[in-house]
C-alpha cells in the first residue's frame, strides 16, 4: 500500500482497491516501490504504521520475517496470506501483536509466531515484508485466499455453548472501535431498537460503561473479554455478529461467521463499494447514505433482522 506521503497513488490505490481491482492497485504498487530509496526501508524514524518493509524482493525460497505494523484488524485480514508464504518461502517468522498470537498459533497458518515488543522489534531478515505487503508481494488477491482462515479453539467454542444455551437466536454486539475514528461509533440505544424481542445479545464491547452495560439485557454483561480466545469463541457460537468498523468485523470474516457490518458514508478502502466485500464474503455491509446518517444504515439492519433467518 503506498504510503500517505504520496497523495497521487495512494488515491489511485484505494480506488482500486475499493473496486476490487487488485491487479490496478499492484501496478500503483509497483510504481511507488520503484521509486523507493533503499536507505528508508523500515525506517526506525518514522512511526511503525508509516514504515514500508518489502524491497520487492521474491519471498520464494529463503528465510521471512513478516512484521505486523498496523492494527489488529490489518493483521486479521492479511493473516490470510501467511499460508500461502509458507508454501514458497524457506521458512517463515510472523511478529504479531501479543495479543492475537495464540489465535494465529491455534489456527494451523504453518508459521512461527513470536510477539511484537515494539521496543525491541525482532532483528530484521534480508527478506521481510509488512504483513499488509503480503497481497502484493505475493500477487494474491483475497479471493485466493478466502474465509474461513482462523478457528476459535472447540473447547472454548463449548464453553460458550454451555454457557448461552437457550431458545431464539444470538447476536454478538460491538458498537464502539476505537478513539481514533470516532465517526464509526454506533449509537447503542439505536442499534438495540433494531433487534425484535426474540432475539438474545451478548456484548463484545471491552470498553463498555456500566450504563452501556445496563442499556440491554446481555446475558454478559460483566464480561471484559480480555483474551482473544473468549472473543472469537463467542463470535464462533453467536448465529451473528453485528459490529461497527472494528477488529470485531475482521475477526468475524475471518472464521467466516455470518455477519453484519454498520459502516460509515466514506468507508475504509477494504469494504469496498457494495453489499459484500471480497475480503469477507459472509459480512453483509450497511453503508451510512450520507456522513453521519445512521438512520438509514439501522433502518437497512432493522429490515433484515425482521427477515432473519432468510435475509
Amino acid at each position: 500500500m503506498p504510503e500517505g506521503r504520496n497523495v497521487d497513488a495512494a488515491s489511485r490505490w484505494m480506488a482500486a482497491m475499493r473496486r476490487g481491482e487488485h491487479e490496478a492497485a499492484w501496478t500503483v504498487s509497483d510504481a511507488v516501490l520503484g521509486a523507493r530509496d533503499p536507505a528508508n526501508r523500515d525506517d526506525a524514524g518514522l512511526p511503525y504504521h508509516c514504515r514500508w518493509v518489502w524491497d520487492g524482493t521474491s519471498l520464494a525460497g529463503a528465510p521471512v520475517l513478516v512484521r505486523c505494523y498496523h492494527g489488529l484488524g490489518d493483521t486479521i485480514q492479511f493473516a490470510r496470506f501467511l499460508p500461502a508464504l509458507a508454501r514458497t518461502a524457506g521458512t517463515v517468522i510472523v511478529e504479531a501483536q501479543r495479543c492475537l498470537v495464540p489465535l494465529l498459533e491455534a489456527s494451523g497458518l504453518n508459521t512461527t509466531f513470536i510477539a511484537f515488543a515494539p521496543e525491541r522489534p525482532h532483528p530484521p531478515l534480508a527478506r521481510r515484508v509488512e504483513i499488509m505487503e503480503l497481497s502484493h508481494a505475493l500477487r494474491l488477491s483475497p479471493r485466493a485466499a478466502a474465509p474461513p482462515y482462523l478457528w476459535a479453539p472447540p473447547a472454548e467454542t463449548a464453553k460458550q455453548r454451555r454457557r448461552f444455551a437457550g431458545t431464539g437466536p444470538l447476536a454478538a454486539l460491538c458498537w464502539r472501535p476505537g478513539n481514533w475514528d470516532r465517526e464509526r461509533s454506533l449509537p447503542l440505544d439505536a442499534l438495540l431498537g433494531c433487534f425484535p424481542p426474540t432475539w438474545r445479545l451478548v456484548q463484545l464491547q471491552p470498553d463498555a460503561s456500566a450504563a452501556e452495560r445496563r442499556a440491554a439485557p446481555f446475558l454478559n454483561a460483566e464480561d471484559r473479554l480480555a483474551q482473544i480466545f473468549d472473543t472469537a469463541a463467542l463470535i464462533a457460537y453467536a448465529d451473528l455478529v453485528v459490529t461497527a468498523d472494528t477488529m470485531v468485523a475482521h475477526l468475524a470474516g475471518a472464521l467466516g461467521r455470518r455477519g453484519a457490518v454498520l459502516l460509515k458514508c466514506e468507508a475504509d478502502w477494504r469494504w469496498e463499494s457494495g453489499e459484500r466485500s471480497s475480503w469477507y464474503p459472509t459480512l453483509r455491509l450497511f453503508r451510512q447514505v450520507g456522513s453521519g446518517d445512521w438512520g438509514s444504515a439501522l433502518g437497512a439492519l432493522r429490515a433484515a433482522l425482521a427477515r432473519w433467518p432468510a435475509d
